[in-house]
This record gives C-alpha cells, sequence and structure tokens, in this order.
C-alpha cells in the first residue's frame, strides 16, 4: 500500500528561508501579525487531516468511482467521501484563507497553497470538490454583488455549499467564442438558462446539500465570439432572499464521463433546462470575471500535479531502498542480501532525483505565486499590487504547463522504479499516472498555456513582464558571480538568462512576418523560460545550503543533513535537467515551416 508523509520541513525551508513570508507579509496590514509559529501549526494539523482522513481513501475512491442515478439525476460520491468532507467542514478548513467579512480565517493565500499542496497529494480526486468551491468564491467575491455576496459567500466559505465552473460545451473547450447555452432575461431580473456543459468537474455529487454553479451563457442580443458571453449564478437549487434553499433548480447531471483518472471525481455532462440564474458583472462582460476563477484553476491544477508528484517520489524512494536486484556495479553494497537495493543503480537514482527536484523546485514557484497573490490583494502600496498582479499573470501558465508536464515525467518515473509492480494497483503509481495525465490537459490545454505565456506574455508586450523576472535573475547572479561556491549554479543560470534574451527576440522578429512562427516556438519556449525560473529558485535553495553548511563547518558542528541534500539536488537540477533547453532552443529555431510543409505527409 502507498504511503505519504507531509513534507513538512521542506515547506518550512521555502516558506521561512527562501521566501522569509512572515517577513514579506508584515507589509501586507491584513496579514501582518502572521506569524512563522502560526504558519507552522496549520500546516502541521492540515497535513495530519491530509495524511490520515484523506489519504486512505485515494485507491478505494478510484477502484469505486462515482454513481450516477438517472431517475434523480443524483450522483454519490466513493464511500467515505462524504465524512472526510464533514471532518474537512467541521475542522473550518474550507474558511483558511477566505475574507473574515464572510466567517473567514482571513489567512494568506500562501498558507492556502501548502495546505492544498498536501490534500492533493492524498486525494487529488477527493480535494477537487473543495478546491473548486475556492475559484467559484474567488470570482463572486471579486465580481459579484453585495446582494449576492452576502447570500452566497458565507455559506461557501465555511463549505457548507460547494461551487463548480461551467465553461465547456460539446463543440466548444478552449475556444469558448462559440459556445451556444442561452440566457432569456425575465420580468424579474433573473434568466432562464437553456444549454449542454461538458467536462464539469464536481458538477454533482452528494458531499454538500447545494452546488453553486458559475456558467457563462450568452443573452438573446450578444455579439458573436468572446465579446458576447455573459457570466451567472446557476444554483442546484434557487436561494431564497434569507439565504436557505428553496425549490430545485433546472440545473442537472445528465451524464458521468468514465474517464482515464481522478475516477472518485464526477466529470459530469450538465444540462441546463430553464435553469434561473442571476448576472455575475456586466452583460457581455461574463469571461473577463470568469477569468478570476480560471487563473486560480490554473493555479490548483500545477498545485495538483505537484502534489502527484511529491507522494510518487515518497514512495518510489521507499521501494527503491527496500527492493532488491542485482549487485551494484562498483561492487556489493548489501552483503548479507542475495542482491542490492536498487537504489545503488545510477538510472534508478536518476529517476528519483528527476522527481525529487521537480517536485521541491514546483513548491518553491507556487509559493512564490501564492505570495504573489497575497501582494496583489493586500498591499497598501498600489504599485506594488500592479507589479505583483503582472507577474503571477506571467508565471500562471508555467506553473500550469511546466509542473504539469514535470509531473507526467516524474510519476511515469516513478511508476519505472517499481518495475512491473508500478502497474500493479495496490502499489498505487498507476493511478498517479493517470492522474497526472489528466492535468495536462484540462483549464487550457499546456499547448493553449504556451501560446499564452509567448504570444501575450511575452510577446504582448516585447517581453516588459518577463524582464522584470529577469531582474530577479540579474539581482541573484550580481551578488553571487566572485563567489566560487556558487559557480555552478550562477553560470548555467545567467548563461541561460542571456540565451533567452536572445532567443525571444528572434522569434518575435520572426513572428511579425508569419504567425505560425509562434504556434510552433510556444511549447518548447515555455519549458525554456520554466527552467529560468525553476533554476532560479534551485540556485537561492543552493545559496541557503551552502551558508548553512558553511556555518556549520565554522561552529564545528555536523552538517544538516536537510541542507546537504538539498545542495545535491540543486546540483542535479542543474546537470541533469536544466541542460534540456539546448535542444529546446535549437528546436524552436528550426522554425515552422518543417510543420507546417507537411501536407502530403499528412493527407
Amino acid at each position: 500500500m502507498p504511503v505519504y508523509n507531509p513534507p513538512l520541513r521542506d515547506m518550512q525551508f521555502v516558506l521561512h528561508e527562501l521566501l522569509n513570508v512572515s517577513t514579506e507579509l508584515k507589509a501586507l496590514p491584513k496579514h501582518a501579525d502572521t506569524d512563522v509559529d502560526t504558519i507552522n501549526a496549520v500546516l502541521e494539523e492540515g497535513g495530519k487531516f491530509a495524511s490520515e482522513v484523506v489519504f486512505p481513501l485515494n485507491i478505494s475512491g478510484d477502484t469505486q468511482g462515482c454513481q450516477l442515478n438517472r431517475d434523480t439525476h443524483e450522483v454519490k460520491a466513493p464511500d467515505g467521501f462524504k465524512a472526510a468532507y464533514e471532518q474537512y467542514v467541521a475542522g473550518g478548513w474550507p474558511s483558511l484563507s477566505c475574507d473574515p467579512a464572510f466567517g473567514g480565517q482571513g489567512l494568506p493565500f500562501v498558507v492556502n497553497q501548502c495546505f492544498y499542496e498536501m490534500l492533493n497529494s492524498s486525494n487529488q480526486a477527493w480535494t477537487m470538490y473543495p478546491g473548486l468551491s475556492h475559484g467559484a468564491y474567488e470570482c463572486l467575491h471579486a465580481h459579484g454583488t453585495p446582494e449576492q455576496k452576502a447570500l452566497y459567500l458565507p455559506k461557501m466559505t465555511s463549505g457548507e455549499w460547494t461551487g463548480t465552473m461551467c465553461l465547456t460545451e460539446p463543440h466548444c473547450g478552449t475556444d469558448l467564442g462559440m459556445l451556444r447555452t442561452k440566457a432569456e432575461p425575465q420580468a424579474d431580473g433573473t434568466y432562464k438558462l437553456s444549454g449542454q456543459k461538458i467536462f464539469i468537474s464536481a458538477g454533482e455529487h452528494d458531499l454538500a446539500p447545494n452546488i453553486v454553479h458559475l456558467v457563462l451563457a450568452r443573452l438573446p442580443d450578444a455579439p458573436p465570439g468572446s465579446k458576447g458571453i455573459s457570466l451567472f449564478i446557476v444554483p442546484k437549487f434557487n436561494v431564497t432572499a434569507d439565504g436557505s434553499m428553496g425549490e430545485r433548480n433546472g440545473i442537472y447531471c445528465g451524464g458521468l464521463e468514465h474517464k482515464m483518472g481522478i475516477h472518485g471525481n464526477a466529470t459530469c455532462q450538465m444540462v441546463l433546462d430553464e435553469a434561473v440564474g442571476t448576472l455575475v458583472g456586466l452583460p457581455n462582460k461574463g469571461l473577463a470575471a470568469m477569468f478570476v476563477m480560471m487563473n486560480a484553476a490554473r493555479l490548483g491544477v500545477g498545485n495538483q500535479s505537484l502534489g502527484l508528484t511529491e507522494v510518487a517520489y515518497q514512495n518510489a524512494l521507499a521501494y527503491a531502498k527496500d527492493r532488491v536486484q542485482m549487485r551494484s556495479l562498483t561492487g556489493v553494497k548489501a552483503p548479507g542480501k542475495p542482491a542490492d537495493p536498487i537504489i545503488v543503480h545510477p538510472d534508478v537514482r536518476r529517476m528519483l532525483m528527476t522527481a525529487k527536484a521537480y517536485a521541491e523546485g514546483g513548491r518553491a514557484l507556487a509559493c512564490y505565486c501564492a505570495l504573489l497573490l497575497d501582494k496583489e490583494i493586500n498591499h497598501p502600496d498600489e504599485a506594488v499590487r500592479a507589479e505583483a498582479a503582472e507577474v503571477v499573470a506571467l508565471l500562471t501558465p508555467i506553473v500550469k504547463a511546466f509542473t504539469t508536464d514535470n509531473a507526467w515525467e516524474a510519476t511515469s518515473a516513478c511508476q519505472q522504479v517499481f518495475g512491473g509492480h508500478g502497474y500493479i494497483k495496490e502499489w498505487g503509481m498507476e493511478q498517479y499516472v493517470r492522474d497526472a495525465r489528466i492535468n495536462m490537459i484540462y483549464e487550457g490545454t499546456n499547448t493553449i498555456q504556451s501560446l499564452d505565456l509567448l504570444g501575450r506574455k511575452v510577446l504582448g508586450n516585447q517581453g516588459a513582464t518577463l524582464k522584470k523576472f529577469g531582474k530577479l535573475v540579474e539581482q541573484l547572479v550580481k551578488a553571487e558571480m566572485t563567489n566560487e561556491a556558487m559557480g555552478e549554479f550562477i553560470k548555467p543560470l545567467a548563461d541561460l538568462g542571456q540565451k533567452l534574451t536572445q532567443l525571444t527576440g528572434e522569434v518575435g522578429m520572426k513572428a511579425m512576418s508569419n504567425a505560425d512562427e509562434v504556434g510552433a516556438a510556444a511549447v518548447d519556449y515555455l519549458r525554456v523560460v520554466g527552467h529560468l525560473v525553476l533554476g532560479y529558485f534551485w540556485a537561492r535553495s543552493a545559496q541557503i545550503a551552502l551558508a548553512k553548511l558553511a556555518e556549520a563547518e565554522e561552529e564545528a558542528q555536523r552538517p544538516d543533513p536537510f541542507y546537504q541534500a538539498k545542495l545535491q539536488t540543486a546540483r542535479f537540477y542543474f546537470t541533469r535537467l536544466m541542460p534540456e533547453t539546448s535542444s529546446l532552443m535549437r528546436r524552436i529555431r528550426a522554425g515552422s515551416e518543417v510543420l507546417m510543409d507537411t501536407d502530403a505527409a499528412l493527407a
């Protein structure tokens, strides 16, 4: 059976040593009193909930899946899911980072980020039920009317009600400008919505009595395309003026998708049959409002894959230490056993270190983005808020695409460590691989994220935002360029930064005469930028580890194995993973012609 131990020590390293979160939060009046001890205590308890309550339901939930009653349109989640959710609500976990004005605890997003990573490691399918509610909450918190907020947010904050986002339709996925769901105005100010949505995660379930759907639809006079989309609140049960549940609304589950992974989460085909809804924000401006939830979901999907990478690594490491096969190439390492543990073999270590490096680097990036969100929303200086928003917008497609791509590689490698046992359900590894593969698809495929990064976030403003992150790299390079001990990290990081600047200019010039150059370069380009970003955080981590080890040596103390491990992992990242950028840049420079001049090949 799989195991999971919350990575609290590494989370503490990222939060308190790498990002200095408590110091950063002192500049935010809302979070100025959030100290190290508070953060550690919350995450310790959160880790217990994740590992002791949710984790044991992961394999059983995947095996059982969700069950639809076609007569009542009700969906039953796997056994134990509802009881775990009730315990989650009773513990106050839904309200962790929510606004105190609606019953929230008001803790920083960065704390919630770490808690949700542990939940995702424990059981991604279960975590998606409350996870989607957070996105719906954020959308209504940002764009709802005072009346809508008062009606819905307290119950969504407490977890009494959950939420979803309803975008995709059978004939359109990412191209939302093609959606057909209609919203007809009513005399009382409400709307009646009719249409069909598909792939709606947590669209129907028995964990909570009411589900607040946020639905994109068109008004009768809406202009065509994405400029004619409006956003509506469509609850499962209509809500009366006093906040209580009224009659059943005309939105229901018409079918469940039988998908590759995340079987414990209900992926629903939702039918709207004159369902009553209320408009969120302005008419025909719904897509902009929904982007609050979509961007939160994209960061959340990256967090899902981060969680899978961590738990897959933990289990592969434990197996590699226990499983004996063959002898080490450099001599017997376990003379008392018939063979050596497979962890002695170089390629097994390569697979384990790949997962470890992507998990710990991804954690640093995810927490950094969460801290930027805290600054964007709560910093008293408008200029700081604006810059934080700009940088997190740049990094969001990287978190979503780079982290999920890396998780697919890492979970596959960890499955490989198990050999034939990796394909056997009881070990848990094949489930992590199946779940990780889905994360690369939804909330905008990774190709869409790559186009967003290169087309909008980089070329859209001539690389201005990318240069802002580049300044962080430059500052680190200047600070450590004469430090011989940091040379193995600083030199390749500086080199990649210079090459990325040149590459970006080349792609931009080509794109001016042929837009297909953007499409041809985007996926590889995102990975190059991803490696620069993770390389920065790994260089910073190595900087801290070297200082701590030097300090221990000066004081004649035993070196802390944690910092030794951090330094070794940084070396692995820079020598075995970051060099991928050389082949990526070569592919980018090959251009679009070799892809587009393929009519005969694809006939």
